[in-house]
Parts: structure tokens; sequence; C-alpha cells
């Protein structure tokens, strides 16, 4: 095989939740001596510090980036499966802004934390740009994969663009997902493991930029939503109420 491509679901817990990603692989003659050659399908958008808008994925394993030792590519070893995990795992996370060469020493500092939620509410709106780019251009042979995955997930991907709106921190759990707040709201229950919201430090400084984004970026996820099937019974009632209000 020369040529492999695969879609990689964006991790709970992260920005990129339920997200497609797409890459491309091209095995050289030289494979496995050396690594292959991966494109990521990035629809001219910077979404990481590791995936640029040129479609290069920067990834010691892959040659494009220096790195130690078991980091890099080892021809009697590594493969391609390990490629595709260590960008879900190391590059897809929770805090890209730290994946930033050099900015891994703010973790710790004043303004470290701050801009790292900056930066996920910004990955978070990539993340969407993406998923449009996803249902309106399907990579070929994966038409199918793009609707049933967002027939299934755009309720909550819509959800959870609601409740970033309303100041709570991206990535977080989302009510209508997570099962323990919605128990305990049930209940009344002060259990203090239920799962509780979680508000973005400086939630009025991104309320202008990021929630006026967002809400575009909602409306047209809404209307692609629609096309695949998704259930969005929820949302279309929401917004046919509101001109009444």
């Amino acid at each position: 095989m020369d040529l492999l491509r695969a879609v990689i679901i964006g991790p709970q817990g992260t920005p990129y939740h339920d997200g497609l990603f797409f890459f491309d692989a091209q095995f050289t003659a030289s494979y496995p001596a050396t690594p292959p050659v991966v494109y990521y399908h990035s629809g001219g958008l910077r979404l990481n510090p590791n995936l640029y808008d040129c479609g290069t994925v920067c990834l010691s394993l892959l040659g494009t980036w220096h790195g130690n030792g078991c980091e890099n590519w080892n021809s009697a070893h590594s493969t391609m499966l390990q490629v595709l995990i260590s960008i879900q795992g190391l590059v897809l996370n929770e805090k890209p802004y730290f994946n930033e060469p050099g900015y891994e020493t703010e973790v710790n500092d004043a303004n470290g934390p701050r801009r790292s939620l900056e930066y996920n509410d910004t990955a978070f709106q990539h993340s969407c740009r993406t998923m449009l780019y996803s249902l309106r251009r399907p990579p070929q042979h994966f038409e199918d994969l793009v609707a049933g995955h967002f027939r299934e997930r755009g309720h909550a991907i819509l959800n959870a663009c609601k409740y970033y709106m309303e100041g709570n921190e991206v990535g977080s759990v989302v009510p209508d997902e997570g099962k323990e707040l919605e128990n305990a709201n049930a209940e009344g229950s002060s259990n203090s493991n239920a799962v509780k919201p979680k508000k973005c430090a400086g939630a009025g400084r991104r309320t202008a930029s990021f929630k006026a984004d967002t809400k575009v970026l909602f409306e047209e996820l809404l209307v692609e939503f629609n096309v695949k099937g998704a259930d969005t019974k929820k949302f279309c009632a929401e917004k046919s109420k509101k001109p009444h209000q």
C-alpha cells in the first residue's frame, strides 16, 4: 500500500471534541526505514500548533520536528497506527497552546492558563469551521462516514456551542452530555462528585467576539446538520420562538 487516508475523531474533553480530522499518508520506497509522509486536510485553518494550514504535521515521530530516543521514528518498531495515536493523544489534547515550542514554560506562569483558554476558544471555532468544510466537501469515499458521524453527534455539538456561549470553558462537560450533572440536578443533590459547569476565566472578555462568532458557526452547523438528519428539533424550536419573544 503506497497511500492511506485516515480520519481521527477529536477526543472528548478537548476543544476538538466531535470533530473529524483527515490525514493522507504516503509510504515512500524507503519505508519503513523512513517514516511516512503525512498531510493534514486543514481547509486553510491553523487549529493546532502541530497542524499547519499548509497541511504539514509537526511531529518528531514523522521527522518534521526534533525529538529524543523513542520520540523519533524507529524502523523496527514504529507504525502508522502509532502516528495516528500520537496525533490523537499528544496533538489534539486538552491544552494545545502548550504544544507550541517554548510555551510549556508558561504552564505555571500567571498568564499561561489565560492564554491557553483563549487558544482553546479559537481552536474550537476552527474545529467547527473544519466540520463545515468536511460537511460541504467530504473527502472522496468518506461521504457516508461524515454524514453518519454528524447525524449522530450533531445535537451534542450544537449543545456544546450554546454551553460555551454562556461562558463555560471549551472542552468542559456539557450538562446534556453529563449524566451525573443531569441526575444531580433532578434529585437536587449537593454531591461534591457531581459534574459542575466550569466557567471560563474572563468570560466577560470573550463575550463580544467569541459569542458572536460562535453564534454564526452555530447557525451554519444547524443548517448542515438538518440536511444530514441530525436531531435538531430542540434548536429549531428555540429559533422559531425568538421572533415572538
